[in-house]
């Protein structure tokens, strides 16, 4: 008898080793452990005062880089190193749980119109295409704008619930594929239930499409909700964002902020950037590691041995 789960194809040797060995990944992981560790102890260790406190409004205002301050102080007097590690700390957050929630949603969606088919795929499908139809900056904009101010947990749910349109798509199309292997069939055949096999037969094959979009998706949360809060309709005030750290710089005056606060727009803006950067570049290290058409320098694994 054909058991299901001897086929399944085997994990990738060494991938650990291909993703330490890839130079690019290097660089990516060690910057987003220097975030992390930043965002985790910094606002404690590296700054004697918090985001929001205001040193002094009059003789601290708008200060530009010292030994007492590293990256000056913005125009209420607060302290822009404790705002950018604090910001370190929203981005983070806020991108990682949006993302784990659409990635959830995404890749249950998929799985569920992939594996079933039929009219509950298309119904599900047209829905999709619903929508995708409406941009999701301009629904962001619209929704925060219309319940301001919304807190983190709103934002979060917000972000994490409008991001998972094209990942489902993608666990759908690579669940239409999978479910036509030998290993299925037979699990289908044994009457294994449609949950057991969704869970330990196709999900394994969507992992690394999914791992790779999440990768990706967490430096593209971070922009965009670094770009609400520049709007003012994300991180709510007095709420340490690097978006918010822009809006106020943008608050203050445009003239006087070109003229000489340059620091209130570069600090942030490369924290912003070097975050960005560092999650796309691993996630094109994931791919590349994790793409099985990249081992041995073949276009696919060998078959799996069948258990007899």
């Amino acid at each position: 008898m054909i058991e299901p789960s001897a086929a399944l194809p085997p994990l990738p040797k060494g991938t650990l080793q291909r993703l330490f060995g890839h130079r690019s990944a290097r660089w990516a992981l060690l910057a987003i452990a220097l975030l992390i560790v930043g965002a985790i102890v910094g606002p404690k260790f590296l700054s004697s005062v918090a985001a929001v406190e205001q040193l002094d409004i009059v003789g601290l205002k708008n200060r530009p880089p010292s030994w007492a301050h590293p990256l000056g102080t913005d125009q209420y007097s607060r302290d822009l190193l404790a705002r950018v590690l604090f910001g370190a700390r929203v981005s983070l957050a806020v991108a990682s749980l949006a993302v784990l929630m659409s990635a959830t949603i995404g890749t249950g969606f998929g799985l569920v119109a992939g594996f079933v088919g039929g009219r509950i795929d298309t119904v599900m499908m047209r829905t999709l295409d619903a929508f995708l139809s409406i941009p999701r900056v301009l629904l962001l904009i619209a929704v925060l704008s219309l319940w301001a101010p919304v807190r983190l947990p709103g934002l979060i749910l917000l972000l994490g619930g409008t991001g998972w349109f094209g990942l489902s798509r993608l666990v759908r199309a690579e669940t239409i594929a999978a479910r036509k292997l030998e290993y299925v069939e037979a699990a289908r055949a044994l009457g294994v239930p449609s949950w057991r096999i969704m869970w330990r037969h196709l999900l394994p094959n969507v992992a690394t499409p999914v791992i790779v979009s999440a990768t990706l998706a967490v430096g593209n949360v971070i922009a965009l909700e670094a770009g609400l809060s520049f709007l003012g309709v994300g991180a709510p005030e007095p709420t340490a964002s690097w978006g918010a750290i822009f809006y106020d710089a943008i608050q203050y005056g445009a003239i006087q902020f070109f003229a000489g606060s340059w620091w209130m727009l570069l600090f942030p803006g490369l924290a912003i950037v070097i975050t960005v950067l560092a999650f796309n570049v691993l996630g094109d290290a994931l791919r590349d590691v994790l793409d099985p058409r990249q081992l041995h320098g073949s276009e696919s694994l060998p078959p799996a041995p069948v258990s007899r």
